[in-house]
């Protein structure tokens, strides 16, 4: 894989530095997760961390863009979102089934006390940020 190239919005940091204790180390691992997921990923060679509706995004040449957040009024719980239009979580749930709890074609719930799966998180991630070069396959390339 090439270098990978990371540019980030320093009001993105912001956010992340604003989480309440409990959650901000939940939340940098999932974006820790993006980016070694990224590096990792053949064709990838920018990765911009964003704000997108306020929240911490990422965005590739030929992805869909992966939002994530944690919200005051669901305490107990963060995600990751997608776009609602894609595939993605659709094919989620066929994949992973159970593994994850959905919130309809736009989200993977994580509650705050859950042991999350790194790998296939990792697979979500991945086919959110070469979504439009696999869009055509029936399990996005999972």
């Amino acid at each position: 894989m090439g270098k990978l190239i990371v540019k980030t919005d320093p009001r993105v940091n912001e956010v992340f530095a604003n989480y309440p204790d409990f959650v901000r180390d939940k939340m940098q691992q999932l974006r820790e997760w993006v980016i070694e997921t990224a590096e990792d990923t053949e064709g990838i060679s920018l990765l911009e961390e964003t704000l997108r509706w306020g929240e911490p995004s990422f965005v590739t040449k030929n992805g869909s863009t992966l939002r994530m957040d944690w919200k005051e009024k669901t305490p107990h719980q963060y995600a990751m979102y997608f776009q609602c239009t894609s595939r993605l979580v659709d094919t989620f749930r066929l994949v992973f089934d159970q593994k994850f709890q959905y919130e309809g074609k736009r989200a993977i719930i994580f509650q705050c006390n859950q042991q999350i799966p790194e790998v296939e998180v990792k697979e979500c991630i991945k086919a959110s940020l070469i979504y439009h070069k696999v869009k055509d396959q029936l399990t996005l390339g999972i």
